[in-house]
């Protein structure tokens, strides 16, 4: 398929979820609109040379698009983004095939942005937005840092959301006492929680002392077997995934867990609503999503069962980009050129990470074996590095503008 006719796919899914925008009434080749927004659909379908985006336009008019996304046969494509650069703008996740169309609306300036469909055969595919450009970042660089902390706020409790509803369908799953399909939603369920893990962690619920895991949430939600607290007890995603990995079975306790589970993140979220981030937190974060990296995913101790590390791992990394992107246009006027060496080092990790992708297993990776470790880890680790000593020093940037 040319890149035209894939692009032109691709839009047709977010068209579908309601990412981008459409056409004016006059350009044929543009979206077409409704009710004031441009119509964009996106499908997902397996083609002979694999899985593809197919949009009905790469095209829109600035202002409100609605992106409609519906995987019709695509096993091996579960989500679509639009990208500016190397911020999401929009999202819809865990679109298995099968499924009604999901929408999302944005609204847009004009200039170039990509549709991202991760594991289609063309996975980046430019979309076009025509008419006047956005307006750029004004104020001064403390201005500019503030209102990049502002919109992170969202993005963390956009995600704190979709976890909710993440465990939910992991709590579904268990009590069907079908394993195989509790482990997909295992792995679906992951991802929500790595990408915001430093900026969430350390809430202790009202009436437990500081030093008690009974009401440490991060401990409820993410402990493992290396931080178990004898007192407290297993709980949370990796007491689920012991059962379900390990033993490969569901238990009552099994249940317990996912039910646990399910009241500890919705606590977190309520929690999340009440959030206020400055410029040096997401900073800050950013480093310790990659030091998560490196203590636990390349390690292969976090996912002790299901081996699903390199999922945490690149959603660690996306969470890292998403906090870097919230602060780049501050950043720019502090030190253009640490900027553009941060954007080269986060694309280096990620196209590393494309080599392990493979759509047909537990959250599009590849089992983080011991040999896989064995083989791959120092490599893993001295990119992630590479990055990680330069993303080290936004917190003090960020904070003395």
């Amino acid at each position: 398929m040319s890149r035209k006719a894939i692009s032109v796919a691709a839009l047709t899914a977010l068209c579908l979820t309601g990412l981008a925008a459409c056409g004016s009434d006059t350009d044929n080749s543009a979206a077409p609109k409704k009710k004031g927004a441009s119509q964009v659909a996106v499908k997902l379908v397996s083609g002979s040379d694999g899985d593809v985006c197919e949009l009905d336009t790469d095209t829109a008019a600035a202002g409100p698009v609605t992106f409609t996304v519906v995987n019709e046969s695509a096993a091996g494509v579960t989500e679509v983004e639009l990208m500016d650069g190397q911020k999401i703008l929009g999202e819809k996740e865990n679109l298995a095939p099968g499924l009604p169309e999901v929408s999302f609306t944005l609204t847009l300036g004009g200039g170039d942005y990509e549709v991202y469909c991760p594991g289609a055969t063309e996975e980046r595919i430019p979309f076009e937005v025509t008419g006047e450009a956005a307006a750029e970042p004004t104020g001064d660089t403390a201005e500019l840092l503030a209102a990049g902390a502002k919109d992170y706020t969202t993005y963390v409790n956009t995600q704190l959301d979709a976890m909710v509803v993440g465990v939910q369908d992991l709590q579904k799953a268990v009590d069907s006492g079908d394993v195989a399909a509790a482990q997909k939603a295992y792995a679906d369920a992951r991802p929500f929680y790595e990408k915001i893990e430093s900026d969430v962690e350390g809430f202790v619920m009202e009436g437990f002392d500081p030093t008690d895991n009974k009401g440490n949430l991060d401990y409820l939600i993410d402990m493992r077997a290396s931080n178990l607290d004898e007192a407290v007890g297993w709980s949370g995603f990796h007491a689920v995934e012991r059962d379900l990995f390990e033993a490969k079975k569901i238990t009552d306790q099994t249940k317990k867990y996912a039910a646990d589970l399910v009241t500890n993140v919705t606590k977190l979220a309520e929690v999340g609503k009440t959030l206020e981030f400055k410029p040096e937190d997401l900073a800050n974060g950013a480093a310790a999503l990659l030091e998560e990296v490196q203590s636990g995913k390349i390690t292969g101790e976090e996912e002790a069962y299901s081996h699903i590390d390199l999922v945490d791992f690149a959603n660690n990394v996306e969470g890292a980009q998403q906090a870097y992107a919230a602060l780049r246009p501050g950043l720019e006027k502090i030190d253009a050129e640490l900027v553009k060496t941060i954007d080269g080092r986060f694309t280096a990790v990620t196209d590393d990470l494309e080599g392990y992708k493979d759509p047909t297993a537990l959250g599009g990776y590849r089992p983080y074996t011991a040999e896989l470790k064995a083989s791959d880890g120092k490599k893993l680790s001295a990119t992630v590095q590479s990055l990680q000593d330069v993303l080290g020093r936004l917190a003090e940037k960020a904070a003395t503008a």
